[in-house]
């Protein structure tokens, strides 16, 4: 009797695993067809190349398209009971369809508030933001800046008289980009001949972007329309790079695709429950290759020499940076009262200006990001709190916060996920 239970458990795993492959592929395939009706959907895409091709040859109505990602969905809410080994890898897969469902509903026109929108997508819950709160680091940075105008004036021009001079620009990047990546290296393995094309681009709503090329490669961009301060190149180098996003995609792309063959990781949607944990790995990931004050070590000793620029400002750009990093939060805070309709745009804009203390022309390149990505801006300062709390309850040693940090970025949990475990 017993042969015959082990018999018949490995054939209903191998099953269960079987369906998972073919709904994974199923996955794929629609987000392909998403991606034709939500440009901004497919992030990077690394599989067959006749899957994209016959995508294009065939198109179908974005009704068609919603119709069977609802159907893919109900599947996977209602499975049969998952074999133990595959049951992370279900959970995920369904995460991702039910975004891919939401943001389908959404090009036909359904709309969500947007705490719903990112429940739906991100698997987050968007708390209740305190401007009193912001109020109060404002009033700090107002005391370090005092003078005449809007502060957010006086703080823009402190800021561009640390501007990185055109000639030594690229260099200095190059080096913050291999200070974060030598950082790195030092605690996780990558493959051989892993890197990135770093190019300067215009035109964009965002600063910086990691397009995953595959293969090992990235596609790192900086957008030349926002002034590029000495502050702004490690931040770029950590989060587009190392540990950011290049070493997210470069695991995901080896171990769950490559090695655990899931062809649902040859897709990479931008809207989906990993983009929080994305963007905020690659946040905190700052603080964790350049802990405590290295990173203003690093600038003062290396990046401001290389500049040419005095190191006389250095200690009031640090207190900057921390005060302002408090002030994160305001830019959600921010967008959700946009979105739901209970402020203006012109308001927004004033909003984002004042909380952000950035120009006028930057807190309008940062409406119209809202305005085409939406609730996207919680994983940027939520999904770093996230992370932050799920590394640091894990160790108390920077080894220890490495090593759960590298797990993190393939273990297959969302939001939702990581707050229930800490």
């Amino acid at each position: 009797m017993m042969k015959f239970i082990v018999f018949f458990t490995v054939l209903f795993a191998s099953a269960n695993c079987d369906a998972l492959d073919r709904q994974a592929e199923r996955f794929v395939r629609l987000g392909l067809e998403v991606g034709q009706h939500d440009p901004d959907y497919v992030d990077a895409y690394l599989g067959p190349a006749e899957w994209k091709a016959a995508v294009l040859e065939n198109p179908r109505s974005k009704e068609e398209v919603a119709a069977e990602v609802r159907e893919l969905l109900a599947e996977l809410e209602a499975p049969p009971s998952a074999h133990a080994d595959q049951a992370d890898r279900h959970r995920a897969l369904l995460s991702m369809v039910r975004a891919m469902d939401t943001r389908m509903r959404m090009a036909l026109g359904e709309t969500y508030s947007f705490a719903e929108e990112a429940r739906l997508i991100y698997d987050v819950v968007v708390p209740e933001y305190d401007f009193a709160s912001f109020d109060r680091a404002l009033a700090e940075i107002e005391a370090m800046f005092p003078g005449e105008g809007e502060l957010a004036e006086r703080v823009d021009r402190f800021k561009d008289s640390v501007q990185l001079p055109e000639g030594p620009r690229d260099a200095v990047v190059r080096r913050a980009i291999d200070e974060c990546r030598s950082r790195t290296l030092e605690h996780i393995e990558l493959p051989p001949g892993e890197g990135f094309r770093l190019e300067y681009v215009t035109g964009k709503t965002w600063g910086g972007y990691n397009w995953y090329q595959g293969d090992n490669i990235s596609l790192m961009m900086i957008n030349l329309d926002n002034p590029l301060r000495i502050g702004d190149v490690i931040r770029l180098g950590c989060h587009e790079g190392y540990p950011g996003h290049h070493v997210w995609n470069v695991l995901v792309e080896n171990q769950l695709w490559k090695e655990n063959g899931w062809i649902e990781y040859s897709l990479y949607p931008l809207f989906s429950p990993f983009a929080l944990m994305a963007e905020g790995s690659a946040n905190y990931g700052v603080y964790l290759a350049f802990p405590g004050d290295e990173r203003s070590a690093f600038e003062r000793d290396v990046l401001y020499p290389m500049a040419g620029l005095d190191t006389d400002k250095i200690e009031t750009l640090g207190r900057l940076r921390h005060l302002t990093a408090m002030l994160g939060h305001a830019r959600a805070a921010t967008v959700q009262q946009y979105l739901d309709g209970n402020i203006s745009r012109a308001e927004a804009v004033d909003r984002t200006r004042r909380y952000l203390l950035v120009s006028a022309e930057k807190a309008e390149r940062s409406i119209r990001f809202a305005e085409k990505y939406r609730s996207y801006v919680v994983n940027y300062t939520l999904g770093e709190d996230i992370v932050r709390s799920y590394i640091e309850t894990r160790s108390e040693t920077l080894d220890g916060r490495w090593e759960a940090f590298e797990r993190m970025l393939t273990e297959l949990k969302t939001a939702s996920d990581m707050i229930d475990a800490d």
